[in-house]
């Protein structure tokens, strides 16, 4: 393992610099950090034990994964009609003895099932699931989630919250979660994609809004924000768009987004995050697991960034055509900040194109990753993923620095890694401010 001298004082009392590695101590060096640092998930799906049965958990949970169910209709004879009968349990029984009895799981959603399973000390053979049924039903939420961030590596994540959604709202008007680890994000979705279809659930709840948008519905908007950003204080606004999200133009969306919620954003001091190319219900009979994907235009970033100087964005695009693009829109808006591989993209292949790609055109202004996950387990595989996805790509970039003439040592690497999964982050919002 690779060792290094820190800053210490010399005879006259002035710091020494800390000894550079050599080039056969690099790749030790960064995986050590690697697995020192604690990363920020900066995007999830989870939620605070605050919530209760909103947040998955448990074996259950992990193997009824949209993913997991899109890859077994490929292998099983099951019709759509006839998985969505079935029970949970059902469900798990039949993408277990799909997916990991009949077939070798060897696909990354596959593999992450193997990989939560040996982190907990449990069987990964054919007849482990009601061992590992038993093992969650014996777990106590709070400490299972210290326990799990522990196994990936993370301080804290950032959640996905829904003031409109039925089951979510509740929790926050009977005061919400306070979990120091758990973070919230306010998600737009309902307001900037579906505003026709939920513009009536603000008015049930006092807004004077109406289809068009028009009259003190902007006004209307923004007092909604500013009362769930005093109620959640989250750390970003989001929304997810399709990959046919144009900016500006004459759309409900357009319109909302910059007559009200880029003003919020700014006046909050948040950052808005895009995340953009998803085309909803290509196979609607796999219900979540029949989304797809679609090259965006990438123009809409171009003009965001571009007309709205003081707001910040986080930006992640679905569609691996669309990563070199952003990079170089990347280095003409320093109000830009590119994150994570999304949901197709989250594949080791994928991942490190894309990252050696950011490396080279950004250097560090970027954030490599974010779990996505839904089912609280997940991140023990994502994040273990990421790390040894990550060791090589940094350092055959070091090594090429060093091989350059140029100067390595153990700290700036751990400078760079947490400016990558933490500091990028916590300067972006502000969360390193409180």
């Amino acid at each position: 393992m690779a060792t290094t001298s820190v800053k210490q004082p010399d005879v006259k009392g002035k710091p020494r610099t800390a000894a550079p590695l050599a080039g056969d101590q690099i790749h030790s060096a960064v995986e050590e950090v690697l697995s020192s640092t604690q990363f920020i998930d900066i995007h999830t799906h989870l939620f605070s034990p605050a919530f209760g049965k909103i947040g998955l958990w448990g074996i259950d949970e992990l193997l009824t994964y949209h993913y997991l169910e899109a890859e077994f209709f490929r292998s099983s004879s099951m019709t759509p009609d006839q998985y969505w009968k079935l029970s949970k349990k059902g469900k798990s029984d039949a993408i277990w003895k799909t997916l990991f009895v009949e077939n070798s799981p060897i696909s990354e959603a596959t593999r992450g099932i193997i990989s939560v399973l040996k982190a907990f000390g449990l069987p990964t053979n054919a007849s482990a699931l009601e061992e590992a049924r038993r093992f969650f039903e014996e777990q106590s939420v709070e400490s299972h989630v210290r326990r799990v961030f522990e196994l990936a590596g993370i301080s804290s994540v950032v959640m996905t919250n829904d003031p409109l959604d039925a089951e979510e709202r509740p929790k926050w008007m009977s005061g919400g979660q306070k979990h120091p680890q758990f973070h919230a994000a306010l998600r737009l979705d309902r307001i900037l994609s579906g505003w026709s279809q939920h513009w009536q659930e603000l008015a049930r709840q006092g807004y004077a809004v109406n289809e068009r948008a028009t009259g003190k519905s902007v006004g209307e908007v923004r007092r909604f924000l500013a009362e769930w950003n005093e109620r959640m204080r989250p750390l970003y606004m989001a929304v997810s768009l399709a990959d046919e999200f144009q900016f500006p133009n004459d759309s409900m969306t357009s319109k909302i987004l910059s007559e009200a919620v880029l003003p919020s954003c700014r006046e909050f001091g948040i950052p808005m995050s895009l995340m953009i190319g998803v085309r909803r219900g290509v196979n609607p009979a796999l219900r979540l697991a029949g989304d797809g994907v679609g090259r965006a235009d990438l123009r809409a970033v171009e003009n965001l960034c571009r007309d709205f100087p003081d707001n910040r964005f986080l930006v992640s695009v679905l569609s691996r055509e669309n990563q070199h693009e952003l990079c170089v829109y990347a280095r003409k808006f320093n109000n830009l900040m590119p994150f994570g591989c999304w949901w197709f993209l989250n594949n080791p292949s994928i991942v490190e194109e894309i990252t050696r790609e950011r490396i080279e055109m950004l250097g560090a202004s970027f954030i490599p990753q974010h779990s996505d996950a839904r089912v609280l387990e997940q991140v023990i595989y994502k994040w273990r993923n990421t790390r040894v996805i990550l060791a090589p790509i940094l350092t055959n970039s070091y090594r090429l620095l060093h091989n350059d003439g140029g100067r390595v040592t153990k700290q700036d690497i751990q400078r760079d890694v947490k400016r990558l999964l933490r500091t990028n982050f916590e300067n972006w919002t502000g969360l390193k401010n409180g």
